[in-house]
C-alpha cells in the first residue's frame, strides 16, 4: 500500500473511533434512562464492534493501530525487520493526532 492510503486509513480508523466512541457514550446516556449499568453496557458493546469493524475494514490498508504509541512501539519494534513502517510512523501518527481534532466537531454537528 502507498503511504497516502496508509495514512488516510489511519486518519479514517483514528476518526472513526473517536466518533464511535463519542456517539455511543451520547446514545448510551439518553437511552439509559439513568440507569449507569445499561448505559456503561451499551457504551462498551457499541465501541466493541465499532473497533471491530473498523479494524477488519482498515486492517489490511494500514494496521489499524489507531493510536500514536501503538505505532511508535511497532515501528521501534520492527524497524530492523520491518523499516518501513518505521519510516512512516511519523506521518502515520501526524494523521493519528490530526483526527480528534476533526472528529468531535463533526459527530457534535451531527447529533444535534
Amino acid at each position: 500500500m502507498t503511504l497516502r492510503r496508509k495514512t488516510f486509513a489511519e486518519f479514517i480508523g483514528t476518526a472513526g473511533l473517536l466518533c464511535a466512541v463519542i456517539g455511543s457514550g451520547i446514545m448510551a446516556e439518553r437511552l439509559a434512562g439513568g440507569n449507569q449499568g445499561i448505559a456503561l453496557l451499551a457504551n462498551t458493546l457499541a465501541t466493541v464492534f465499532a473497533l471491530y469493524v473498523l479494524i477488519e475494514v482498515l486492517g489490511p490498508v494500514s494496521g489499524a493501530h489507531f493510536n500514536p504509541v501503538v505505532t511508535l512501539v511497532l515501528a521501534a519494534r520492527a524497524a530492523p525487520v520491518n523499516r518501513g513502517l518505521a519510516r512512516h510512523a511519523p506521518v502515520l501518527v501526524a494523521a493519528q493526532l490530526l483526527a480528534p481534532w476533526r472528529a468531535p466537531g463533526r459527530r457534535m454537528r451531527c447529533s444535534t
